[in-house]
């Protein structure tokens, strides 16, 4: 467990385990989520952006189109309640 204090203009210091073990360095953005009783802080982006293809990519999917019925079967289906 590490201590910090706030400062008169609300700062701390996060220890350097602490951002050693998280791999944070300066200028790391970090998101404060206030859930009442403690306050979690996480890096704002934990995941390396996702790039999509271009909407005039053709699909990958070559089978016949499936009516909204048949889709919600196939999922009642693999959920293990098929109708």
């Amino acid at each position: 467990m590490e201590f910090v204090a706030l400062s008169s203009k609300g700062q701390f210091v996060l220890p350097k385990a602490i951002r050693d073990r998280h791999h944070w360095q300066a200028g790391t953005r970090l998101v404060v989520i206030d859930r009442g009783d403690e306050v979690v802080i996480r890096a704002a982006e934990p995941f390396v952006a996702t790039s999509f293809e271009s909407p005039d990519t053709p699909s990958v999917y070559a089978g016949k189109c499936l009516s909204l019925a048949d889709m919600d079967r196939a999922v009642a289906a693999e959920a293990g309640r098929a109708t």
